[in-house]
């Protein structure tokens, strides 16, 4: 088997990375579609500079989204800067291929790497950064609970237009009051 499931939820799970993904990961985050949103959409990749960050990054907090019933991988989740002394965390997510978005994927692996954040790493923030023109994400990421907290403006360029950054975070006892989280699209 090439995924362990760590953190399983309704329709996917959250596996280790696994570095012969490094093709897999280097094609997404070389798709303009892909890394707009996450930025690094001028970075050019190789797959031996994936497979270096793989490698070096594997044992942190960043995790393969797999789907349960086909064990296949459609995406990533991690929390950056993981500070278990003050508690917080930033949260980041891509999901890799067209077909798989927009079926709440990101919105399940959300919900399972935030109970694994607050509930068992001991978090109380986890925040993020969006882009204003992701107002997708937006949407998902306030459903979810975050609430913006700030915004950067006109600091994201891109195809000759300027965009504000959106800065949001999730408290853990707002998170723990969510009682019926539900997986809908």
């Amino acid at each position: 088997m090439k995924y362990f499931p760590k953190i399983k939820g309704d329709r996917l799970y959250l596996s280790p990375m696994n570095v012969n993904d490094a093709e897999t990961y280097t094609r997404w985050l070389n798709d303009k579609h892909v890394v707009e949103n996450i930025g690094g959409h001028a970075k050019v990749l190789t797959v031996q500079e994936e497979k270096e960050w793989l490698i070096k990054n594997s044992n942190d907090y960043n995790f393969a989204i797999v789907l349960n019933d086909k064990d296949r991988l459609i995406g990533n989740i991690s929390l950056m800067d993981v500070d278990l002394i003050n508690q917080t965390a930033e949260l980041g997510i891509f999901i890799g291929e067209q077909d798989d978005r927009n079926k709440g994927y990101g919105k399940e692996a959300i919900k399972l790497i935030l109970d694994y954040g607050f509930n068992t790493l001991n978090l109380n923030n986890i925040m993020l950064k969006v882009y204003s023109f992701n107002e997708k994400a937006i949407k998902t990421y306030k459903k979810v609970g975050f609430k913006t907290f700030g915004v950067r403006r006109e600091c994201r360029y891109r195809d000759g237009l300027v965009y504000d950054t959106v800065y949001m975070d999730i408290l853990k006892k707002e998170f723990n009051e969510i009682e019926d989280f539900i997986f809908i699209p």
